[in-house]
Formats: C-alpha cells, structure tokens, sequence
C-alpha cells in the first residue's frame, strides 16, 4: 500500500458546522504537510484559505449543500462567488427532488450552468447515491456525462450513508471515460481508501487519514 499515492488523491476535508477559523487553519497545514489533493472547505473560509495557502494547495469547495435543494441561480451565484475567492475546485449537490421526481432535464441543465460558471475550474458532482435507486445513479451518470462535469461523487458525507463498492461499480459501468470518480463518506482508513483506489476511484473526499497519521505520530512523538 503506497500510503503517499492514497493522500495525494484525498481531498482533506473539514466542513463541520462548528468550523472555526483556526480549525479551517490546522486543516490547511495539515493538507501541505501530507501532500493531499486539495482541502475541502466551507465557502465562507476560501477567500482566507487562497490567502493563506497562495499556490501550495488546491482550495476546493462545496455549492448548495448538503442537500442541494437551491435554485439553479442561487447554486450559480455561489459558484461565482466562490471562483471569485479562489476556490480551484468545486462540489456541488444536485437537486435530489427533481432526481426523484424524473426530472433529469432540469438537473443536467443545472449541472451544465454551474460547469459554465466553473470555467477552467474543476467542478464535482454529489449525487447522494445512499438516496438513489440504481436506475436514479444510471440516469445521474448519463446527465453528468452529458454536461460534461468532471467528476462524479457519491456523498456528502450528511445523510444516511457514504460510499460502497457497489455505486462504484455502478460509476464504472454508466460514467463517460473522461469523468472522474470521487468516493466520499465512510472511508474510515486506508484500507478502505486502498480498495475505492483498486476500483477506479480517483478522489477520496475524507478527513480520517490525516487524522490517522497525525495519531501515529503523536503516539510516536514526533507530532
């Protein structure tokens, strides 16, 4: 297990209600130290994040969360505004009604001005599979394909349940060759990282491996 190829595809994240600017801080440091893909934050932080990290890591962030129910120009206007902070990277919820509903006109058209308003930036999308029936995740991988987004990603990490195996075989077999797979919620170790890894995933949306580390090394006593 090559433990430095799992960090550099883990978004680090922290996007705790209770996030205070200090915690958003340590979570910046700790996503230089460990080389991970960029840090996963709340949008209220991004424009002290970019700041704070200038080029040394991807600012990523999140867009109509956690439960995507946010008009099409409110989810636009916070990509916008988020760009315009210094995000890199974005990961917006879908609107999940409308999924339900069998709306998928109304959801690729939102994912395709939320991607227009990314510009060059990469835009994930959060399709909350634990809410969805397989034929809904089908249909999801389709739409995104479609609007062209640049990946898709299970959870949110905020409702019932986070990634498994089987919507990554799902992902694998509906998704378009050039969007990326992002696993999110419930990667509790390496190991599990490992196994989305050997899958195909290229993302890891968690904020245990790093704490997993920094455990090892305080116990260590070199933290």
């Amino acid at each position: 297990m090559d433990i430095q190829n799992i960090l550099s595809k883990c978004d680090h994240t922290l996007l705790s209600v209770t996030a205070t600017t200090e915690q958003i801080r340590e979570t910046l440091d700790d996503g230089i130290k460990y080389g991970v893909a960029s840090a996963c934050i709340p949008p209220c932080y991004v424009k002290y994040a970019k700041e704070y990290v200038g080029d040394r890591l991807k600012i990523c962030t999140v867009i109509g969360f956690p439960n995507g129910y946010q008009t099409t120009a409110v989810k636009v206007a916070e990509t916008l505004d988020a760009i315009q902070n210094g995000a890199d990277e974005i990961d917006m919820v879908i609107n999940i009604g409308k999924v339900k509903e069998g709306d998928f006109c109304y959801v690729k058209h939102e994912i395709k001005e939320i991607k227009k308003a990314c510009k060059d930036k990469i835009l994930k999308v959060i399709i909350e599979t634990c809410l969805l029936e397989d034929h809904e995740i089908k249909m999801m991988c389709n739409a995104i394909t479609d609007a062209e987004a640049d990946f898709i990603k299970t959870s949110t990490g905020f409702s019932t349940a986070g990634a498994t195996v089987r919507d990554i075989e799902i992902f694998k077999e509906y998704i378009g060759e050039k969007v990326k797979i992002k696993a999110a919620g419930g990667i509790n170790g390496f190991s599990d990282a490992q196994i989305f890894i050997d899958l195909g995933v290229e993302r890891l949306g968690t904020s245990r491996l790093v704490k997993i580390l920094k455990s090892n090394e305080k116990e260590k006593g070199g933290y």
